[in-house]
């Protein structure tokens, strides 16, 4: 395992060498968590937890669930919750959130409990890219057929009524996780990231309201480089723990 310090050093994270490893979309997706936040959040497919333990360190009247399938992540995030000392508000839970209603149903994922799901679902279509040799890496990284929508869903089915989603993804992803959440979400904000100043976007940051009707929202987009390759000043500050990135009003 490999020591990690996110958002300025508030968040100590313990990961496996050879499996999957957080970075920059995680601190992105917690940064879309508000500091006056108080409800029940779920790190959705949470690997070690990266994402969800960053959240907890903004809002720290949150209680959290981590959601992951993979064991040994999920010790990971089990030591990480212990290593930060949130176990009073914190639990993890070994679930699969691409099995069916019912599955799902006895492993407790379909109360529409939470006030809010922040995902990074596996961003590698099955049978398009070359399979990571490591067995832990390639689940978490690749979504099998049709896995985008069942993983929406999933997260759908464990929100309260208006309760908000906050998902991390590759751009081009973008058209069929519109689709995914038509009909079961609205409200839609769609925050574009880009690697450096006149790129195109490689990931989208969207947040959306079960249940909601309200239209859809592009908003500005966050640059994360500058030229000489170092953070630009808002992504400095949002890994830094300093800003947050709201995607609704």
């Amino acid at each position: 395992m490999k020591e990690t310090q996110f958002l300025g050093g508030k968040v100590q994270l313990a990961q496996s060498e050879t499996g999957h490893r957080a970075g920059t979309d995680a601190i992105l997706l917690a940064a879309t968590v508000s500091e006056s936040f108080a409800g029940l959040v779920v790190d959705a497919g949470s690997a070690s937890g990266a994402a969800g333990l960053c959240a907890a360190a903004r809002a720290k009247d949150a209680n959290l669930y981590f959601i992951e399938i993979d064991p040994s992540e999920a010790d990971l995030a089990r030591a990480n919750i212990l290593a930060n000392r949130w176990q009073s508000r914190a639990r993890v839970v070994e679930a699969d959130l691409l099995a069916d209603f019912k599955a799902r149903e006895a492993m407790g994922l379909t109360k529409a409990d939470a006030d809010l799901v922040i995902t990074n679902p596996p961003y590698l279509a099955e049978g398009k890219t070359r399979p990571s040799p490591d067995s832990h890496r390639q689940r978490a990284h690749t979504m099998p057929e049709g896995g985008l929508e069942r993983w929406l869903v999933a997260c759908h089915a464990m929100l309260k009524p208006h309760g908000a989603l906050s998902l991390i993804h590759r751009a081009d992803a973008l058209p069929e996780i519109l689709e995914a959440l038509e009909g079961r979400f609205g409200g839609v904000s769609i925050l574009p990231v880009y690697p450096h100043q006149g790129a195109p976007a490689t990931r989208i940051l969207i947040a959306a309201i079960k249940g909601s009707r309200a239209p859809l929202t592009l908003l500005t987009g966050l640059v994360l480089h500058r030229p000489d390759g170092g953070f630009a000043p808002r992504a400095e500050a949002i890994h830094r723990g300093n800003e947050g990135l709201y995607l609704k009003d």
